[in-house]
């Protein structure tokens, strides 16, 4: 025998050992075993009639829940067996919460035990009435857009979009029976959520050489329901590529990670996370992955390996799972991670890993499909550092690549530009790449690298930049 999730040896009974029968209650039940030693062994327990006896009454007195004690033998050594059924009411031991956690039992504080609360009564904090808020907190262009989207898949459930503020959040449970607005009513439509609530920004940084490396930096701000959109404008425009190929005439720009994959990650990012906890979702763009991770805990029974496998839908905030569905944003709860998996999958890309980490999850793709290595000390990474090419196909049929990674494409620029001034017209011809590209992707990336010809004049018409000196060898 072993100690594990719902099994624990004591050699004797100390009244200290109500704390894991508390755990027991809180978490998926469990036995406790009296007369037992750390290994397993039997050493039998003195006085067992009495403990019979006397172990009901105090679990009934400090514990308020009744537990069956039962005697059982084995090499002639009598022991107690203790058995504890779940609760479905919190339970405490002088007033403080237990929960089982591996062969450990832990104490509850904080954020954990205002959610564990709320879970045992059967509600979340998304439910949860949003203090001080009224409805001139919420923004009516977040909840036209809402509508819009809605309609657009079907999935109007007795909504117009002509119906006022208030019909469209009690059609989404978002108002109590007075009328007052619940957290996710503020999360979703607020004008400005960050007023009663911390750590709900989305943060994105391109890192360089090392994690303290930042060659440049976003935050996205405001309500959940457009922050998705935002995200994937600022991602096409700053921080990842789209390789140009033809089919026939028509000029094809996918985004070198699915976007279907990339937006149900976010989706998923920001209905999970953890919102107690005040903690900014995060995305890290290396030259040859991007990082997203949210604070968002799994649950308690739940593994990497359930979340790849068919499973049951376990959404931290439902209020907020079920705004995103109406709207269309997710077509089904319980199908993100396969969503995620498949579209790359369609797209020829590595798988990208999933993990657990920092007390959220974590999803890492690898950018244009650069497969996955394992190391001899078990780390896994990719093949290079660098991006692979992309085929193209102009419309002459004449094939060609659209160029490598962005730090290639950056080289040659910053090569280009070593011994005069260019534009940007003339760099983008230079390198050939659209000069929209060049504007929006390349040169925010490397303005601290570049002089320009007219710089008390940003906007000058004819600007020209040129390579700093120190910038050549970077």
């Amino acid at each position: 025998m072993r100690e594990d999730q719902h099994t624990e040896f004591k050699r004797i009974w100390q009244d200290d050992n109500l704390k894991s029968i508390c755990a027991f209650a809180n978490s998926q039940g469990g036995t406790m075993l009296i007369g037992i030693d750390d290994d397993g062994q039997v050493v039998g327990l003195e006085h067992i009639h009495k403990w019979q006896e006397d172990i009901p009454n105090k679990i009934v007195q400090n514990l308020g829940i009744i537990c069956e004690v039962i005697t059982q033998e084995e090499f002639g050594k009598a022991y107690l067996e203790i058995q504890v059924m779940p609760s479905n009411v919190p339970i405490s031991y002088k007033g403080i919460y237990y929960v089982r956690s591996g062969a450990t039992k832990q104490e509850l504080k904080g954020t954990a035990l205002q959610q564990f609360l709320l879970t045992k009564i059967g509600r979340s904090w998304d439910d949860m009435v949003c203090d001080g808020a009224t409805i001139e907190d919420i923004d009516r262009n977040a909840i036209d857009y809402f509508l819009k989207m809605s309609a657009n898949y079907g999935r109007m459930s007795g909504l117009t979009v002509t119906d006022s503020t208030e019909i469209v959040l009690d059609n989404l449970d978002l108002l109590t029976p007075v009328g007052s607005l619940k957290n996710a009513a503020v999360l979703l439509f607020g004008k400005r959520p960050s007023r009663f609530f911390s750590g709900i920004d989305f943060r994105i940084c391109r890192l360089g050489n090392s994690e303290s490396d930042i060659i440049v930096q976003d935050m996205v701000s405001g309500n959940l329901i457009e922050m998705a959109d935002k995200v994937v404008d600022i991602l096409k425009a700053k921080y990842l590529y789209s390789p140009i190929h033809y089919q026939g005439l028509q000029r094809i720009e996918p985004l070198e990670i699915p976007e279907a994959s990339l937006r149900e990650a976010i989706f998923n990012a920001i209905i999970h996370k953890d919102y107690m906890r005040g903690v900014d979702i995060q995305m890290k763009v290396y030259a040859d992955s991007l990082w997203l991770w949210n604070n968002g805990n799994l649950p308690d029974d739940y593994t990497i390996d359930t979340l790849l496998a068919p499973h049951s839908s376990r959404p931290r905030n439902p209020k907020l799972a079920n705004a995103f569905f109406r709207a269309g944003f997710i077509e089904s709860w319980g199908r993100g991670i396969e969503k995620i998996r498949n579209a790359g999958k369609e797209k020829g890309m590595s798988m990208p890993s999933i993990q657990a980490e920092m007390g959220g999850l974590s999803v890492r793709f690898f950018r244009s499909g650069l497969p996955q290595t394992t190391d001899v000390n078990g780390t896994s990474g990719t093949t290079g550092t660098t991006l692979q090419p992309y085929n193209l196909t102009t419309s002459d049929g004449t094939s060609g690549t659209s160029g490598t990674s962005y730090d290639v494409l950056i080289d040659e620029i910053l090569n280009f530009c070593t011994e005069d001034w260019h534009t940007i017209e003339q760099i983008a011809e230079a390198v050939q790449r659209s000069k929209r590209h060049i504007r929006g992707r390349i040169m925010p990336l490397i303005k601290e690298r570049l002089e320009m010809k007219y710089p008390n004049n940003p906007n000058h018409p004819n600007q020209q930049y040129r390579t700093k000196p120190s910038a050549v060898s970077q």
